[in-house]
Parts: structure tokens; sequence; C-alpha cells
């Protein structure tokens, strides 16, 4: 087995981090109760945003991000440029094949297989699509808006190579500005998308680059100071509770925000969350056994399978208001996404952990080290 410095500290999760699933659900609903209790409340924090990026979400992720950021051992991240294989993996998955999958379900879920439910129509900029084409517009605008921050946390969770993570996310979030365009409009058809570049831009800058910066220098700072030992027995005590604290209650402010639209439409969330569900699943399982014949190690093929399943929400939430209005079905079937993703990302985590074994391991690269590769004598 490989040796890990300060391996005894982690040799089980934390109590959030063992029940999170079951703290997700809980928060999902308190959102959602919240939202409708207290309305104004809730939409006057939803209306502090600079470009369509969330004032109070962006500092709940940042206090999210940073303590996996300030974990991660920036040696990997080198390491990680001369291992291409996951960059080059995730980047031909999320532009040359997610794109089209998502058309393909949306297609035969929504414009078939359920389009006499959604034969209702909604008018958009003067025009009446039907509901059906509203919601497929939606779920491309999130197919070809990859991961972010937030699968930092399913990396992490799953005892991936965050620093190669944090690599495939910077490379995927840059190439998101140059192909989220040509790729919207040619799939909607739209002569010319309105492409939020402001809010791409500073939402890569507010969910990764500032945790990203602060990770960096506080982690050189504090091991300068106080010494590794400090950092990983003292320091880490105390900031493991943080990211998930964080996460749960960014959970609470998305949902609040966005409850109403769900409350509201309960079987046409059923029928969009039905082929994002297996879009989701259907990618990370197409990219994990990728990882697995390209002979990856676990550590890199787990977060390549997750980065490849995510998608950047809110990129996806901004440019379907923008584009469709904000009561749009576009709009609705964005916000699914949200629903959906943490629940079905921490399920997938699950499965990445139990079937670790069937991959190399390489457990020294993961900022949590996974229990099964330590030895009691650690």
């Amino acid at each position: 087995m490989t040796k890990h410095n300060g391996a005894k500290l982690t040799l089980r999760l934390s109590f959030f981090e063992k029940y999170l699933t079951v703290w997700v659900t809980i928060c999902i609903f308190i959102g959602i109760g919240l939202g409708r209790l207290f309305p104004d409340i809730a939409s006057t924090l939803d209306s502090w945003s600079i470009y369509q990026v969330s004032i109070p979400i962006a500092i709940c992720l940042f206090f999210m991000m940073y303590p996996i950021m300030v974990k991660i051992d920036f040696s990997q991240a080198k390491q990680a440029l001369r291992s291409p294989k996951p960059v080059i993996l995730t980047l031909v998955v999320n532009w040359l094949i997610k794109p089209f999958t998502m058309v393909v379900f949306a297609q035969f879920f929504l414009g078939w297989l359920f389009k006499d439910l959604l034969s209702a129509t909604e008018s958009v900029r003067g025009v009446d699509i039907t509901l059906a084409n509203s919601y497929i517009a939606g779920t491309i605008l999130l197919g070809i808006a990859p991961c972010t921050a937030m699968v930092l946390m399913w990396g992490y969770l799953s005892y991936g190579n965050q620093g190669h993570t944090l690599v495939m996310v910077a490379v995927n979030s840059l190439t998101m500005l140059f192909l989220y365009a040509p790729l919207g409009q040619w799939l909607l058809s739209v002569n010319a998308l309105p492409v939020p570049w402001e809010t791409i831009a500073l939402s890569v800058i507010i969910y990764v680059g500032l945790p990203l910066l602060a990770g960096i220098y506080s982690r050189h700072w504090i091991i300068k100071n106080k010494g590794k030992e400090w950092f990983e027995r003292k320091f880490f005590k105390y900031l493991n509770p943080v990211a998930i604290t964080a996460l749960l209650i960014t959970l609470i402010l998305l949902f609040a925000f966005k409850g109403e639209l769900i409350v509201n439409n309960p079987l046409h969330i059923l029928l969009i969350a039905i082929p994002l569900f297996m879009q989701t699943n259907f990618i990370f399982l197409i990219t994990y056994v990728a990882g697995w014949k390209l002979h990856l190690s676990y550590e890199d093929a787990a977060p390549a399978a997750l980065i490849g399943a995510s998608n950047h929400f809110e990129v996806a939430i901004a440019t379907a208001v923008v584009l469709f209005g904000l009561n749009s079905g576009a709009a609705l079937a964005t916000v699914v996404g949200v629903l959906i993703e943490v629940p079905v990302m921490l399920m997938l985590v699950e499965f990445c952990k139990w079937t670790a074994p069937w991959f190399p391991r390489e457990p020294e690269k993961a900022s949590l080290p996974d229990p099964r590769c330590i030895t009691p004598f650690e």
C-alpha cells in the first residue's frame, strides 16, 4: 500500500461526508420550503448578481472550493501537464460526444416519447413554440456547458487526483469560451446566439480562480510558517467540515431561488429529468470505460468521468434567461439540471469508489486518501 502523511486522520469520513446524500436531500427540501415561505427574501437575494452570477452563491462556492484547493499538492498539477491523456479524454467527451448525445436523448424523450404531454405552446420573443421544443433547447444549453468548480468536490469525495482535476477543469473552462457560441448556434439553429461572455469569464474567475489563488498562497504560507505536520493535523481538522457545509448552504440558496418553478411544474420536472438523468449516466459510463481502456489510474479516471457527466448549470441558466426569458421552458429545463445534478453526481461518486479496484491505483495522488489504500500501521 502507498503511504500517506497524516493518514491516521483520514481513515474515516467525517459525519457530514458519510451521510452527505441525506443532508443534500434535506437541504433541497429546506431550500424549496424557504423559497415558498419567504419569496420576497429569496427574490432579493437572487437579484444580488453581477452579469447573472449570483453574489450569495459565489460566496458559498468560494468556501466550498477553498478547502479543496488548499489541500491540492500543486506538484501534481504540474505532473498532469506531462500526462495529457485524461485531459484529452475530457475534451473529446465534452465537445465531440456530449452535445450530440444530449440532442439525441432530448429529441427522443421530449420531442417524441413525451410529445403529446408537452404540446402546449409558449411565447418566446413574440414567437409561439411548443413546450417540448423549449425544454429541448434548455437541455441542449446544459449539454454544451461542461463542468466547473463543483466537480472538484466530486473528485475530492471520490479520492481522485485533484491536481489533474484542476487542470481538466481549467482546460475545459477555457475551451468553453471558444466553442460554446458556435455549438449553441448550430444545435439550436439560432442565427445570433447571445453568449453571456461576462457570465462565463466571471464564473470561472470566481468559482475557480479566487479559491485557487487563496489555496496556493495560504498553503505555502502555512507550511512555511507552521510546518507541514501542523498544516495536515491541525489546519485540516478545522477545515474539513467547511466545504461540505458550504455545499449544503449553496443547495439551500439555489432551491430557495428556483423552488417556485419546481413546485409549479411537478410533472414537467419529471419529464425533463428523465433525458438529463440518462445523458448524465451515459456520458459518465463511456468516459469511465474509456479511462479503463486507456489504462488510466483510478485517481485520474474517476474525476475525468465525473467531469464528463457534470454541467456548468450557472452558464446554462444565464444563457436560457437571455435567449428565452426567465419564465420560459428552456430556463426551467436548466433549473432541472440543478435539481438532479447533485444527487446523481453523489450516486456516481459512490459507484466510482465501489469500482475503484478495477483500475490501477495511485492513491498518493489523492487529496483525500482512500481508507482502503492505507494500512493500519501507517
